[in-house]
């Protein structure tokens, strides 16, 4: 028989441990993370990861397995960061929308971290006042790309043969290099109106930075392998950054010494808004780093979407010329023959912009949005998401689903029309994340409101300009994309002929813009 004292321990263990029972059944059981293959010991999906980068590419096998498993949002791990991958229109809004400050922070990244000088680009938007000047710029830089266009449909009876991604992306980065340093040309250029060898070397070194910005690389998971450069992208960024700062830098340093010396007083273009801000002790609020990293930023930012988006919707377009037909209906209907397309005429240019949309929602700059990462541990989707997390939005998962869009693989601009017939105006901006166009969020697309415009302006005069067609030699366009970036296989080649009669073709920018 026991004695008192064991008697009374033991009654004290079980109601010590039926209490503690009973506060854990009380206990909210804590979400699981979201499901996704299963990491190995220290490196996670390592293993996968290297597999799949060389076989196919990370985003594919990303998708690959998100269907195999019936799921749109999973968890990948690499070391100790989590991925999440999202490819629903409700949890993606979760992310950005209702918990944005909690996914508010950005990865730390070696092609961002090359590019914005350590991290230096504050989150700034100088548009303001400038948006005037912008305008002027736009369409000064419309009429240089429809001369150069003239200028190669001389080469030919029956019109020339164009280059529209090396025109498109020209013309965004004229346009961004015009409103940043005021000057289009960082050489003399060509007699045609074309790019010059430094403006080619300059666009090369962008498109370089941005198919590393959008990339999955292993040490952005392993910081201790940066450094060894494994892949290789690291000196790839390293060297087109230094590319752009040979022809920025001089520039920038030159109009911080001009405003230094007092012979700037007002600024005239994006860079003197960045130097001449001042805090209330009328100290410069920015050094000149941080300006150089900024200048990188807002390239960037302003380049890549409209110049992408306009190749892949000509391309669809021509395969496809009951569209082509549309669109130039639209553009006599509303501007007529008799001047050039304006910003005015915007408003009611709905198919041109539904066209728009409809390639960004099939052909977006990137599978995945720039990462978000959650500042601290939260629930989404009934899912955990553990502080340091990387969300990342599938932009096709968003633009291709099923559930939201009928025939998601087919090039049907009409879609985009059906709030129109409600009297509302197509923009490019989706506020409710069917699709992907520009950045969304605290940390949304710096260039958002350039790119829009930018987008719609180069779309309407290439139309409006132009009659395109396919090369004879060439039965249909291929849709393509090249392996592991955002462009087609191989650049696209169309050719023009002159539509309007050729007294339009005399460009009055004074007149266009009120």
């Amino acid at each position: 028989m026991a004695s008192p004292p064991y008697l009374f321990s033991s009654l004290l263990l079980c109601y010590l441990f039926n209490l503690q029972w009973q506060r854990n059944a009380q206990k909210p059981k804590q979400p699981s993370l979201p499901p996704g293959p299963k990491p190995w010991p220290i490196v996670g999906n390592l293993p996968e990861f290297i597999i799949n980068k060389n076989k196919t590419s990370v985003s594919h096998w990303i998708h690959s397995f998100m269907k195999e498993m019936n799921t749109e949002i999973a968890c990948i791990r690499l070391g100790n960061v989590h991925v999440i991958p999202v490819s629903c229109t409700e949890i993606s809004l979760q992310f950005l929308r209702k918990q944005d400050a909690s996914f508010a922070s950005r990865p730390l990244t070696m092609a961002t971290d090359v590019l914005s000088k350590g991290h230096l680009t504050a989150i700034f938007s100088p548009l303001g006042d400038q948006w005037r000047k912008m305008k002027r710029v736009m369409f000064e830089e419309a009429d240089n790309l429809v001369s150069y266009l003239l200028n190669q449909c001389k080469n030919g009876d029956e019109g020339g043969l164009v280059d529209i991604r090396l025109v498109a992306q020209h013309y965004c980065c004229n346009v961004t290099r015009k409103l940043i340093f005021n000057r289009r040309y960082l050489g003399e250029g060509k007699a045609d109106g074309g790019p010059g060898f430094e403006e080619e070397e300059y666009v090369d070194a962008i498109f370089a930075i941005v198919i590393h910005l959008y990339s999955f690389w292993i040490s952005d998971y392993f910081p201790f392998l940066r450094g060894l450069d494994l892949e290789g992208h690291e000196k790839i960024v390293e060297d087109a950054t230094s590319v752009l700062e040979k022809y920025n830098n001089p520039i920038i340093e030159d109009r911080i010494q001009q405003w230094r010396d007092g012979k700037k007083h007002e600024p005239q273009d994006l860079l003197d808004v960045l130097v001449s801000l001042t805090d209330d002790n009328g100290i410069p609020l920015l050094s000149a780093d941080e300006i150089k990293a900024q200048v990188n930023e807002i390239m960037i930012a302003a380049v890549d979407n409209p110049s992408n988006n306009l190749e892949w919707a000509l391309a669809e377009m021509l395969n496809k010329p009951e569209t082509l037909q549309k669109a130039r209906d639209e553009l006599d209907n509303v501007v007529g023959k008799g001047r050039l397309v304006q910003e005015s005429d915007f408003p009611q240019l709905n198919y041109i912009k539904a066209c728009a949309r409809e390639a960004f929602r099939l052909h977006p700059i990137a599978p995945f949005s720039p990462p978000h990462v959650s500042v601290t541990d939260t629930t989404v989707g009934d899912y955990f998401i553990p502080k340091g997390s990387q969300v990342i939005v599938s932009r096709v998962g968003l633009g291709r689903n099923p559930k939201v869009w009928n025939e998601p693989g087919e090039f049907k601009p009409e879609r985009h029309l059906q709030d129109c017939n409600k009297g509302e105006e197509v923009v490019l901006e989706e506020p409710d994340l069917r699709l992907f166009t520009f950045g969304r969020g605290r940390r949304g697309c710096l260039g958002m409101l350039l790119g829009s415009s930018m987008t719609t302006m180069m779309f309407a005069r290439l139309l409006q300009g132009f009659d395109w067609s396919i090369p004879t030699n060439q039965g249909t366009i291929d849709l393509c994309p090249g392996r592991g970036v955002p462009f087609l296989a191989q650049p696209l080649l169309a050719v023009a002929k002159p539509r309007l009669p050729p007294h339009v073709y005399s460009f009055s920018t004074e007149s266009e813009i009120q």
